[in-house]
Formats: structure tokens, C-alpha cells, sequence
């Protein structure tokens, strides 16, 4: 199966923990030019470090870009700065977010319009900026990460489960009509993985029980028995973003190991 990404640039939002940082050595050591995207400095430049000192004969470059991706001026400005970098970006992860919900009457215009800006309009205005150079050569990879909540919300879980679904409407848009250019998009609906998410909720828990002791609890209640592994959604992004899927568009993948009750 092939999933060199040799001469591919990618640029991942959300990029320096967790899911991002996991995809992002994925694909740098498939042989991409990689740009990570968050807004700390600091753990970018960890995430950079860290990658670039992986086998040295595999990655096509990587490195860090700090920009708001719910500010449309900064979404230019480091687009621009990412092709000045390493060229027009070939392959497109829509990672970044962070878990927001509270009760519906709770929640604000403004709180709406934050997550919205978040969560879709930097999708939109990132892939807006990128398709130009994907749909010229005839070639071009959109990941969106969503949640399992796109497909089944549930009540207390909006604006986040909101704006996922309406990522998810994005990702069928966008495969429609990027499948006559080779542009293909999909989408990964994010379960329980470890992550650094993980970790806040831990601490936000007040819990006397070891960060371990709190992930092994809260995998006990899924089907497989664990919580995922930032790695094994690195792997499903790799393919995702390869020439292995050349004939996979407009999906929505559970990375959830069975926890979603919607196929």
C-alpha cells in the first residue's frame, strides 16, 4: 500500500499536541513538507523539535506557524507565509477546536460565534485559500476532524456538536465538488483518544487517581475496552491523505473504536 507523501506539503491546524502532532509525524515520516499550526509558540516549537529529530531520512521538512485560525486576517497572513515556506499546500488537516457545551439557554451569541469562527470558518477560509493550488494539479487531500457528535448530537453537547455537524455538511460540499479535480475530502469523527484534552479533563476533575488511572477508567466503558491512541489516528490521516485512498471521498470515518451508535 502506498503512502509516501514525498513532495507533498501539508499543513495541519491544531498541530503542535495530541491529534495534530501525532498526524504531523505521520505524515513527515511518509516524506512530507509539513506546517503545524496553533497558537502557543512554546509547544510548537516542542512539537517541531521533537519530529524533526525522528529518523532524518524521512521527512521532507516541518515547521511551526503561530496564527488564531478563528481570525480570517491570520488565516491569510499564514497561508501566504506557509506557500512562501514550502510552496502551495497540497494536503489540508482542519484540526483545530476544543470541547465547548453547556445547556442551550447557557449559551451566548457570542459563544456562538466564536465556535463557529473556531471550528467551521477556518475550515472554509483554509480550504478556500488552499483548493487554487489542488485543483491546478489535479491533486489534493482535505481531512476535517470532527467528533462522533456530527453524526448524533447529544442534549448539553451544542455549539460544539452544532459545528461539527455543519463540518461534516462541509466535507460532503466539498467532495462533490473537488472528486472531478482529484481534490478528495473526508472526514475523521473523533471519539475518546488520549490526548491533551484528556489530560484538562483530568485536572479540571479534581481526581486523587493517577492520569493513567483516569484513562483506563474511562476506556473501561468503551467497546474495546481502552481509550484511543493519538498514534492510531495519525495512521487512519496517513492513509487518508495518501494515494491509498485514491478512491475514498465524501466519509465520514468513526475514530471512536465502536463507542458511536450511528454507522
Amino acid at each position: 500500500m502506498e503512502t509516501s507523501l514525498t513532495g507533498k506539503t501539508a499543513l495541519i491546524t491544531g498541530g503542535s499536541l495530541g491529534l495534530g502532532k501525532a498526524m504531523a509525524a505521520a505524515f513527515y515520516s511518509a516524506g512530507a513538507r509539513v506546517a503545524i499550526v496553533a497558537r502557543r509558540q512554546r509547544p510548537l516549537d516542542q512539537a517541531v523539535a521533537e519530529i524533526s529529530a525522528m529518523d532524518a531520512g524521512g521527512g521532507g521538512g516541518i515547521a511551526a506557524f503561530s496564527c488564531d485560525v478563528s481570525d480570517a486576517a491570520a488565516i491569510a497572513a499564514t497561508h501566504a507565509d506557509i506557500e512562501a515556506r514550502f510552496g502551495g499546500v497540497d494536503i489540508l488537516v482542519n484540526n483545530a477546536g476544543e470541547a465547548a457545551a453547556k445547556p442551550f439557554a447557557a449559551i451566548t451569541d457570542e459563544d456562538w460565534q466564536h465556535d463557529i469562527d473556531l471550528k467551521l470558518m477556518a475550515a472554509v477560509r483554509l480550504t478556500r485559500l488552499a483548493w487554487p493550488h489542488m485543483e491546478a494539479a489535479k491533486w489534493g487531500r482535505i481531512i476535517n476532524v470532527l467528533n462522533t457528535m456530527a453524526k448524533a448530537p447529544q442534549p448539553r453537547s451544542a455549539p460544539t456538536s452544532v459545528t461539527r455537524a455543519a463540518g461534516m455538511a462541509l466535507t460532503k460540499v466539498l467532495a462533490g465538488e473537488g472528486a472531478p479535480h482529484n481534490i478528495l475530502v473526508n472526514a475523521m469523527l473523533i471519539g475518546l483518544i488520549k490526548s491533551d484534552q484528556v489530560r484538562r479533563w483530568h485536572e479540571a476533575s479534581g481526581s486523587n487517581v493517577s492520569l493513567d488511572e483516569y484513562i483506563a477508567k474511562q476506556g473501561e466503558a468503551l467497546p474495546m475496552g481502552r481509550m484511543g491512541e493519538a498514534e492510531e489516528c495519525g495512521n487512519l490521516a496517513l492513509f487518508l491523505a495518501s494515494n491509498a485512498s485514491s478512491y475514498v471521498t465524501g466519509c465520514a470515518i468513526n475514530m471512536d473504536g465502536g463507542m458511536s451508535r450511528v454507522v
